[in-house]
């Protein structure tokens, strides 16, 4: 049967019968194709950034910026994952009234939300833009390009939550037009701004604003249709704590994930500037930059998975589950493993893309050689970790979110730059690479025993 003849329950149902295979590429595919069109437009914003502003600290000024769009993104996806992950368990439960309470919730938990850390951010973005690195070269071009972002933000994060809802609840297909239009635009427009009417940095941010607007009315409009899966129903937008409480505990992972990462690339901005100043900075937007590709295409597969593994674990079809895991897993490690070898083959060419500065250009390119090397590693890891927060299991999927950004990342970049300079940084990466994939593997498998155990008992 054609997806545009399937019927909302169909929609639901084939979660729970068609082939794996089938249907995780199904649901995969889009995702994918969404994400990655979504980084590339933030590659192109790079590059055009890159080569339309002839200062070499425009480059690491964008840097800068990185962790606080980081926790921006947190905050969307502490509502967006967990609304998500709600949304396809209940649905596995049959209990459509809840989902459409939880998708009522989450819109004025979004705006709230939003609201507030866009007024915060905008009041004390220079303190926060310096502790996040920002130099006194870097630090105009970070500010002016936050100051015109920040607004967009709240759009941005009302469409992550909406796009994974519309995803979980059976239309993958259209959740993926989402990102393409966003990405269509502002493809469209950053040149235009840059290039055409000469406004900086500031037209990037413009662009992308506009890009958020239009994408947010198409996903918003969607759950306004009421022949759709999910709609808006009357009733459903007043808060309820234990609604709220359930989606921000699932939601609380990538979350932390997400702030951690954030904190992360303080400590290590501030850490590149003490070894190798605002050029090693700059290094980073290309590493950044480059493995947004592979991650984005992980995470379009475990956007994908997400919806069955809710579904199946919520109706207790336990083969389904593991089919699904082991086939996402291994469809990233392929990902991440193509990723290390074009990073270890093509590091200049990947940074000649990004700068026009040849001493940011030798920099990027040993960066590139040290980061990459263990990235293979990286795809089991992020579909292990959503794999526990598709169940749920919001705990243990925070523990393993953390390992590698807090557990290991940290006493790395204490420990070897002293000893190594600027290649310590570097080195941290694929040392707490390993380590954290090693803990997530043992965690994993003492999980799947237990599921196990439990279903046989």
């Amino acid at each position: 049967m054609a997806t545009a003849t399937l019927s909302n329950t169909d929609r639901l149902r084939e979660l729970g019968t068609a082939p794996i295979g089938k249907i995780l590429l199904k649901y995969s595919l889009p995702a994918v194709v969404g994400t990655v069109v979504s980084a590339i437009y933030n590659i192109i914003d790079s590059i055009v950034i890159g080569h339309a502003i002839d200062d070499p600290n425009v480059v690491s000024g964008i840097a800068v910026t990185f962790p606080v769009m980081t926790l921006v993104t947190a905050l969307g996806m502490l509502i967006g994952a967990g609304a998500a992950t709600r949304v396809s368990i209940v649905l596995g439960q049959n209990d459509k009234k809840m989902a459409e309470t939880i998708l009522g919730n989450c819109v004025q938990l979004t705006l709230i939300i939003g609201i507030v850390y866009v007024g915060a951010f905008s009041m004390f973005i220079d303190p926060i833009l310096k502790m996040f690195g920002a130099s006194p070269n870097t630090l105009p071009y970070a500010r002016e390009f936050m100051l015109w972002v920040l607004p967009g933000c709240v759009l941005q994060n009302l469409t992550f939550s909406y796009n994974n809802v519309m995803r979980a609840s059976g239309y993958p297909g259209k959740a993926m037009y989402t990102n393409m239009i966003g990405a269509g635009v502002n493809a469209v427009l950053a040149p235009l701004f840059l290039f055409g009417f000469h406004w900086g940095i500031r037209g990037a941010a413009i662009a992308t604003d506009i890009a958020m607007l239009i994408t947010a009315f198409f996903v918003m409009s969607h759950f306004f249709n009421k022949k759709n899966t999910l709609h808006f129903v009357k009733g459903t937008f007043r808060l309820q704590w234990r609604v709220i409480k359930s989606v921000l505990y699932i939601g609380m992972a990538p979350f932390l994930i997400n702030v951690a990462g954030s904190g992360i690339n303080a400590i290590i901005n501030n850490t590149l500037y003490s070894y190798g100043g605002d050029n090693a900075i700059a290094a980073v937007v290309v590493f950044n930059r480059f493995v947004t590709i592979f991650v984005f295409v992980i995470i379009g597969i475990c956007q994908g998975m997400q919806p069955i593994v809710g579904y199946n674990y919520g109706s207790g079809r336990h083969s389904r589950l593991f089919h699904t895991l082991w086939l996402a897993a291994g469809s990233a490690v392929v990902i991440s493993t193509i990723g290390s070898i074009v990073g270890a083959v093509f590091p200049r060419q990947i940074a000649s893309m990004f700068m026009q500065d040849e001493a940011q250009i030798t920099c990027a390119v040993n960066c590139l050689h040290y980061t990459t090397i263990m990235f293979w590693m990286v795809g089991f890891q992020i579909v292990a970790t959503n794999f526990f927060q598709a169940l749920g299991m919001a705990g243990k999927a925070i523990f393993l979110s953390l390992t590698r950004q807090i557990i290991f990342m940290i006493p790395m970049l204490l420990i070897l730059p002293p000893h190594m300079g600027l290649n310590g940084v570097w080195a941290a990466f694929p040392v707490s690479d390993t380590a954290a994939t090693i803990v997530t593997a043992s965690l994993l498998f003492f999980q799947i025993r237990k599921i196990k155990a439990a279903k046989n008992a």
